[in-house]
């Protein structure tokens, strides 16, 4: 984006952000050039919010003491939780208590999401049970409670959702519950946008292929990331991350304007079409095939012949569309990027490109776990919960007070435990379970994520984390998720040979001793 800003010659850029550390704040400052007058910064701390937390050794235990909550603090309140079956699961429990609760999340239509958005604003006792899809735009005065049913994912994300609550000024509270079976769950979250390396190598040859290797800069390369995301058994998120490391990092590609790879479009008005008579429209009606219900039309075939750019096509079917002489239906994105340099054409090449990557997508799935452990941190240290979360975005508490008197440290000055649940011995059983029920050998960490319940394009593609497809999708998420994976390429190394009686055995005959996974994980790869 600063790249952008300087090409254009932008006379003035706002740069706006909810929450930011000293060092990201700094980023963004040395990106745009933007000297020390030209930072703002607002305190992140609101006088009239309690920040308390409740620590339960499972979720049953919970339930009690937020129905208490409730019924003790009435008016408008959201609760967040992880994932979008719970918000469905909790919404149901609540109305079973005859409080006026509602799900929602991202999965929704968005008519229903705009519709649970407007009563929600309109009502001074909803409780909103939803995940964090919930939240932008809604700018309500009276919310008197912002509940975390779940540990949040991060120090920002916990600002920021808690800053939703009494922006009217009034008493408010922000409750966490500290619960020890949601440490595996969250674990899954953290772990589930890292690609195997063998399939960021996979997707490099085929970014960087025979055909893109005779590329010269300022040509294109076209991809559908839809079908490589597929393919390749990676999430589009971290798709889109590896792209844009191919660009800012690489300065190898650059993102262009993607297009659409179909069109088709079904006529309401027919006499519009026909009194038309530029090239254009004769160049449509030459080009299109009809169906039962819709004509489809290939937009650069149909260019092509009439000897006309892609863009008078399109433009030509907008303008129909415009006016309502047909409903026009686009499918199939196309992502296209501009070559900027010679691009690696050798094996040697790619695997370079793909070992420094790799190590920046396993720096990304560190800094997520170690986010969810700075909020445990804070709500389990030794410090008012305010100072704490100001000091992390480097602001002070108002006069440089070292408490803000109403969090649940300074309440009580006895620290939140952890309940973390009982350790698991290894399960052979479900173990081989797993290993029966998939027959994919070429991937330790696409079994791990099927032992531990994380969805990935592959493991949807497979359909094995539905009903019938032999229970064997997060069987092992109780387990830890290192030893899961570790054992995965145990079994890939030595096959039937391997006994995985105990983890600890493993990390001795391979390893020499005892040590994590993550320490012997940069050396195997």
């Amino acid at each position: 984006m600063a790249r952008f800003v300087k090409e254009i010659r932008a006379e003035r850029v706002v740069c706006l952000t909810a929450t930011a550390t000293k060092k990201v704040a700094q980023d963004i400052c040395d990106a745009f050039s933007v000297n020390e007058s030209g930072l703002f910064r607002t305190t992140t701390y609101r006088p009239n919010l309690r920040l308390h937390v409740k620590s339960a050794a499972t979720k049953e235990m919970v339930y009690p003491g937020l129905f208490k909550l409730l019924r003790e603090r009435p008016g408008s309140t959201i609760i967040y939780i992880t994932t979008q079956s719970q918000t469905e699961e909790l919404a149901k429990k609540l109305r079973g208590e005859k409080f006026n609760a509602k799900a929602f999340h991202a999965g929704m239509e968005a008519s229903v999401k705009a519709l649970l958005q407007d009563e929600f604003m309109a009502s001074d006792n909803m409780i909103m049970v939803a995940t964090i899809a919930f939240g932008m735009g809604v700018d309500k005065s009276n919310i008197r409670n912002v509940i975390h049913f779940d540990i949040p994912r991060s120090l920002e994300g916990y600002s920021q959702e808690i800053g939703r609550a009494g922006r009217d000024g009034a008493d408010s509270l922000c409750q966490l519950y500290l619960c020890g079976e949601d440490l595996h769950l969250k674990e899954s979250h953290a772990r589930s946008d890292l690609p195997s390396k063998e399939s960021v190598r996979a997707l490099l040859r085929d970014i960087f292929d025979a055909e893109s290797a005779q590329l010269k800069p300022g040509e294109s390369i076209e991809r559908k990331l839809f079908h490589q995301s597929k393919e390749f058994d990676i999430r589009s998120t971290t798709l889109g991350t590896i792209y844009a490391q191919l660009e800012l990092r690489f300065n190898l590609i650059r993102a262009s304007t993607p297009r659409y790879e179909g069109y088709s479009y079904t006529i309401h008005t027919p006499a519009i079409i026909q009194r038309d008579q530029t090239r254009q429209a004769t160049a449509i009606r030459t080009a299109s095939k009809t169906a039962k219900k819709w004509t489809s039309i290939d937009v650069d075939a149909a260019a092509r012949e009439a000897k006309l750019t892609r863009f008078d096509i399109i433009s030509k079917l907008s303008e129909w569309g415009a006016s309502g002489a047909i409903e026009l239906k686009t499918s199939g994105v196309i992502s296209v990027y501009k070559v900027l340099q010679a691009l690696p054409s050798t094996p040697g090449e790619v695997d370079t490109i793909v070992d420094a990557l790799y190590i920046e997508l396993e720096g990304r799935e560190k800094q997520e776990l170690d986010r969810v452990q700075d909020v445990i941190n804070l709500v389990t240290g030794c410090r008012c919960f305010a100072q704490s979360l100001v000091s992390h975005f480097g602001d002070v508490l108002p006069g440089g007070k070292a408490e803000c008197g109403h969090c649940t440290w300074c309440e009580t000055h006895e620290e939140v435990q952890l309940s973390t649940p009982k350790e698991v011995p290894w399960d052979e059983k479900r173990f081989r379970a797993v290993l029966e029920a998939v027959d994919a050998r070429d991937d330790a960490r696409f079994l791990a994520r099927v032992a531990f319940g994380i969805t990935s394009p592959r493991v949807s593609a497979l359909k094995l984390g539905m009903a019938g497809s032999g229970g064997v999708f997060g069987s092992m998420a109780d387990h830890e998720f290192a030893v899961s994976i570790m054992l995965m390429v145990c079994w890939e190394e030595l096959g039937t040979d391997f006994c995985a009686e105990t983890p600890g055995c493993v990390y001795e005959s391979l390893f020499g001793g005892e040590s994590t996974w993550f320490e012997q994980g940069s050396e195997r790869g």
